[in-house]
């Protein structure tokens, strides 16, 4: 049985939209604690929240009351509109705008790219690990992924098991272990060649295994000295960058979201696309 049509929409003052709960909870896509700030601020009743998104009223105080979580882009989309939602808090969902931004300029106050700054990637970990678990895309940029998919303890590979359901599908950049890059990189970083690449080895072998077990697993060498660390779950990128002396982990890491024009995700997902077209698949 299908959801009924979101009827009689709720209207939220411009502002409850850039308060800061309300913006956190946008940022991480957690919809219980969105509604439950709509239900403080307006009065509304769970009845009638759920009467403007379109779901039931238990559904509702499932989401409310943290039972089940909101994973469905359709979903969103009906919350959104039921809210009416301004296209700036929009973004941040992660949700195309409703009105075309202009194609010569637009107010990067309204149109957040970079939502979140990280002072290294532990700090991002908890809410990364979180977004795997329900992602359907994933892709790496990495130089070795050791700590990101190579290990059994890796940030990622355990939120790659579903319990059954189709795992997501995974795309991995990693450093050609034989190339000069890999010798630049490993004198960058007081490590000896023989180690670096052995890591890379070692992931690869860990990823093979994945695919192997029927995951949609692939995998790329490229040849080109690592600049920038990417993480890419479906509609979020988490981005740091590899410098002389410093490992990529402990870099900063920017969360970033799609916006209309925006430059950045745009950019990372080319440059990631265009490493995949000119790098050698192996597995």
């Amino acid at each position: 049985m299908s959801s009924p049509p979101a009827l009689m929409p709720l209207s939220l003052p411009d502002a409850a939209w850039r308060h800061s709960d309300v913006r956190h909870a946008l940022i991480d896509r957690q919809m219980g604690a969105l509604l439950r700030w709509v239900q403080h601020h307006t009065g509304a009743s769970r009845g009638r929240i759920a009467m403007a998104i379109g779901m039931t009223q238990s559904r509702v105080n499932e989401i409310m009351n943290g039972r089940r979580e909101v994973h469905r882009l359709d979903v969103f989309e009906r919350i959104a509109e039921g809210l009416t939602m301004p296209d700036s808090a929009r973004q941040v969902l992660g949700l195309a705008a409703r009105q075309r931004a202009s194609a010569v300029a637009f107010d990067l106050a309204a149109w957040p790219e970079i939502v979140r700054v990280y002072s290294a990637q532990d700090a991002a970990a908890a809410e990364i690990q979180h977004a795997a678990r329900a992602t359907g895309e994933i892709d790496v940029l990495a130089v070795r992924g050791l700590g990101l998919l190579g290990l059994s303890n890796s940030l990622l590979r355990p939120h790659l098991d579903r319990d059954g359901d189709a795992p997501p599908r995974l795309r991995v950049l990693l450093l050609d272990p034989d190339s000069p890059a890999a010798r630049q990189r490993a004198v960058e970083i007081g490590e000896s060649t023989e180690s670096l690449s052995s890591g890379i080895r070692t992931a690869e072998a860990r990823l093979r295994e994945l695919a192997d077990a029927g995951g949609g697993v692939e995998v790329y060498r490229y040849r080109t000295l690592p600049v920038w660390r990417v993480i890419r779950l479906g509609p979020v990128l988490y981005v740091g960058a590899f410098d002389v002396g410093r490992e990529g982990h402990e870099s900063a890491t920017y969360k970033l979201v799609r916006t209309p024009g925006g430059p950045l995700w745009a950019g990372f997902r080319r440059l990631f696309d265009a490493l995949v077209e000119d790098s050698t698949r192996i597995i």
